[in-house]
């Protein structure tokens, strides 16, 4: 009867033991470029991978209304953040995902102007941001990281 206990009390303490699995590198090789459907989502059926974007561009242009003929791009940085952008956005927007739901994590100033022809690149540990073919910066989830 006591080895019975015993054999429980262990077996319970291996299932509550933490798993973690490291380390882990969750880095699309290059970015999505999504086109925005009327109902404001975009989906990448490569990464099996979907998601409104309505209140993105809200946050960026206060309007959401008018998402006809937009693309977003979106990369996944090798922590697990995504990051999207779009034509015109003075802002690049860092996200984590959370119950289901893309959260807010940071959202990184480019410039006053905006950027006409934005772009993604992995460049890992960091991601890369150009305008057309001009490097403008790397950046994390944390901000700007300069020329590494």
């Amino acid at each position: 009867m006591r080895f019975l206990i015993s054999l429980f009390i262990t077996l319970s303490l291996f299932g509550c033991a933490s798993v973690t699995l490291e380390p882990a590198d969750f880095a699309w090789p290059v970015e999505s470029v999504l086109n925005v459907d009327k109902t404001g989502m975009v989906q990448d059926n490569r990464f099996s991978f979907s998601v409104n974007v309505k209140p993105l561009f809200f946050a960026e242009q206060q309007d959401s209304t008018d998402l006809n003929m937009n693309t977003v791009r979106i990369i996944r940085g090798v922590k697990g953040y995504y990051y999207m952008i779009a034509s015109g956005f003075k802002n690049i927007y860092s996200f984590n995902v959370s119950d289901g739901t893309m959260v807010l994590y940071n959202k990184i100033f480019i410039s006053e102007i905006g950027v006409e022809l934005p772009a993604f690149n992995q460049r890992s540990p960091n991601i890369e941001l150009l305008d057309g073919e001009r490097h403008l910066f790397y950046f994390n989830a944390e901000g700007k990281q300069g020329e590494k």
